[in-house]
């Protein structure tokens, strides 16, 4: 499905020459900005880390011992009693490596990779929610502040009004009613402009959190998202690529990759052992070396159940992965039906108030003009540009919930990241950090040092 963002990421030349603020630009900012982003990556790194803590056991295993024992006692020999104190220091070095494990490990590496895929596409679900959140900001702020205007246009042609009303009470042309009710309206309407302001100021808040910086003249893109698709299309791609389902049965991967693991660990374990070890009397010259090498094998008889009950939690917990992608295979399908309805209904309402403001339009100024001629009260007139009011207020927010609604399909569908919206920032690469880390690096080698360099430039150290 085409998005059709070109519009996006440019900026159009306002009066004064001044730049506008595209949407495209809150949205890379918002993306620069968020801290939910930069808590879910550090999440898929620890996840990284699993796979790495699942390689190392493949590999060899090596400890070194240091002891040192200070012995005592006394021995009776016929009538004497001797005194012996000894102190002996030993040291050493054991290795241990996993010969064969019935695939144990492997499995529980394969779980881990599956976990890091699951948790690559909880990110991207993230990313939507936080583009999201920034579309509904910037339109928030572009719907309120219109509003602000229209109250004070208004407020202000309602005291030319009530200018008029005084100066034709005067000459005797109205009553004192027409004059209160004129009165009545601009009070009504500075309330109605107090409340504007304090939307407008909550609107403004939302976007400085979520953005990171306070709006400045905001310019909506040319187009909307090109969702010309159609709804059952717009569905099948839903199931394909949103990020929930593929979350989903990535979990449901490595729950059934749990189960081979644990049912593994109820069969033999084979690995070879050595050690090499110097031990020495302190006190005296006595000074040995020795050294082992063997094969071990090691089975399990009797736990108390407890590899039973591992292997019996990891079918549930299959289970649960299997019922939660049922669970969200069928929400995502009703997000995008009512992502869809929620659109056609909005367009609907523009379009109905686009014909309201032109109705109004023509009724305020034939009212108006019938009351220069005495036919209409001065209450008419209030009544009819309060109409108007209403339905220019009316088509403002049909216009921003057209556009909220059109990028909520596209979120339903999965397809509003930075990288669908062609955002002109620097995407996070979530396989970066993978591969630097998936074969388990130790500090001291070439990889390792690059990763720390990473890490620091991360501020993690």
């Amino acid at each position: 499905m085409a998005a059709g963002f070109v519009a996006l990421a440019g900026t159009m030349a306002l009066p004064g020459g001044a730049k506008s603020e595209t949407l495209g630009q809150a949205l890379a900012w918002a993306y620069e900005h968020s801290g939910l982003l930069e808590q879910n990556r550090a999440l898929l790194r620890a996840a990284d880390e699993d796979v790495a803590q699942a390689v190392a056991g493949l590999r060899p295993i090596i400890n070194w011992t240091a002891d040192i024992t200070r012995n005592f006692g006394k021995n009776r020999t016929t009538n004497l009693i001797n005194t012996t104190r000894n102190t002996s220091f030993s040291t050493g070095v054991t290795l241990e490596l996993l010969l064969f494990d019935f695939g144990q490990t492997r499995f529980q590496i394969d779980a881990a990779k599956e976990t890091v895929l699951a948790t690559r596409q909880s990110l991207r679900s993230i990313e939507q929610q936080v583009l999201l959140r920034a579309v509904a900001a910037f339109y928030d702020v572009q719907r309120n502040r219109e509003f602000v205007s229209l109250r004070q246009n208004n407020l202000r042609l309602l005291r030319q009004e009530l200018r008029a009303a005084r100066d034709r009470f005067e000459v005797g042309e109205v009553t004192r009613t027409d004059v209160a009710q004129a009165e009545a309206r601009v009070a009504s309407t500075q309330g109605e402009l107090a409340q504007a302001q304090g939307s407008l100021a909550q609107a403004i808040e939302e976007y400085v959190a979520v953005v990171g910086q306070p709006p400045g003249a905001l310019q909506s893109p040319r187009q909307l998202p090109n969702l010309s698709g159609g709804i059952e299309t717009s569905k099948n791609i839903a199931v394909r690529n949103h990020p929930d389902i593929l979350e989903a049965q990535r979990r449901v991967a490595s729950a059934e990759l749990t189960i081979l693991a644990a049912d593994a660990a109820m069969k033999p374990r084979f690995t070879a052992q050595g050690t090499l070890g110097i031990s020495e009397d302190l006190e005296g010259s006595d000074y040995g070396r020795s050294g082992s090498v063997g094969l071990n094998m090691r089975a399990p008889i009797y736990q108390g159940g407890l590899l039973s009950s591992a292997k019996r939690q990891a079918q549930a917990q299959r289970d649960a992965a299997r019922g939660n992608l049922h669970v969200v295979r069928h929400a995502v399908v009703q997000d995008v039906g009512n992502a869809f309805a929620i659109l056609q209904s909005a367009r609907v309402v523009r379009e109905a108030s686009q014909e309201q403001v032109r109705a109004a339009q023509v009724a305020f100024r034939g009212v108006r003009e019938e009351a220069t001629l005495g036919a209409r009260t001065t209450l008419d007139v209030l009544n009819a540009e309060q109409e108007l009011l209403d339905a220019r207020s009316n088509l403002i927010s049909a216009d921003v919930d057209v556009a909220i609604a059109a990028y909520q399909v596209l979120a339903a569908i999965g397809e509003l990241t930075a990288k669908d919206l062609n955002l002109n920032v620097q995407t996070y690469d979530p396989a970066a950090y993978y591969n630097l880390v998936k074969d388990a690096p130790v500090p001291l080698s070439r990889q390792g040092q690059q990763l720390d360099r990473v890490l620091k430039s991360l501020g993690r150290q």
